[in-house]
């Protein structure tokens, strides 16, 4: 539900939001607060947090104090952003190119969520993944497929803006043989760069994301929800990214035959 303050984790917490298309259907948002090894706390992705989550988090960061960074991952998720860095603002602020050129007169720092040098900068803690083959930032402001992914790895947790969701059904639609799923944002269709060797590189990266983070156990997903291990009553994560990719199939062939 949103605003409710989820503890994946004794390092890693995710808060759930609001977010309404048309003012009307709420399809959620999120944020995750994370502890690393050194003590001090990161941000992924920046919400307006409610006065009740907001006092659990002044607890666990004397009172901010002990947040470090927000890393901002998602170059389509900007309606928190200045509300965030107000609420913080001696956190070190990150940001994809976009945000940069969204809101120039934040202080950001030089790195981009998306570059190496900042995976370097937070690699004790994470695992970053930026998907090819694919725009990440679209021209068509309503293709929001690509983010950085994040794996933190002590608590073997990837948070997902939009590229990965996962879909958990009511408990009346799986009485009728309905089961929760790891599934791509539909967007992949128009995301995928058009030229050749295009969905060969998503493919590779699929699978390299499959290989290498198939110890993952819990999957925060922005607009759908979360994925806990104490909670999985399916196949595990990395089983649920092989049937995601399967399931695109279709897509990918149909567009490499028109671009190679």
């Amino acid at each position: 539900m949103p605003g409710d303050m989820i503890k994946v984790s004794e390092d890693f917490w995710n808060i759930r939001g609001s977010y309404k298309i048309g003012g009307v259907i709420d399809v959620g948002t999120h944020v995750s607060l994370v502890r690393r090894a050194n003590g001090r706390f990161v941000f992924l992705d920046a919400y307006t947090l409610s006065a009740s989550v907001q006092a659990e988090i002044d607890d666990l960061t004397d009172g901010g104090e002990k947040v470090e960074a927000i890393l901002n991952l998602h170059p389509f998720h900007t309606l928190h952003v200045r509300k965030m860095q107000k609420r913080f603002p001696r956190a070190r602020l990150y940001g994809t190119a976009r945000h940069l050129a969204r809101f120039p007169e934040l202080p950001w720092e030089e790195d981009h969520t998306e570059d190496a040098a900042l995976h370097e900068r937070y690699g004790g803690d994470f695992d970053f993944s930026v998907p090819r083959g694919v725009d990440f930032i679209s021209a068509n402001e309503k293709v929001h497929f690509s983010s950085v992914l994040a794996l933190h790895r002590a608590s073997a947790t990837i948070h997902s803006d939009d590229t990965l969701m996962y879909i958990r059904m009511p408990a009346v639609m799986r009485l009728f043989g309905m089961s929760d799923a790891v599934g791509f944002h539909p967007t992949l269709v128009k995301a995928l760069e058009k030229r050749a060797g295009a969905v060969r590189d998503f493919r590779e990266w699929a699978e390299e994301l499959i290989e290498n983070w198939g110890g993952a156990k819990n999957l925060c997903a922005a607009h759908t929800a979360v994925l806990l291990d104490s909670e999985n009553r399916g196949p595990a994560i990395q089983d649920r990214l092989r049937k995601a990719l399967e399931k695109v199939d279709h897509t990918l062939q149909t567009h490499e035959r028109k671009y190679g």
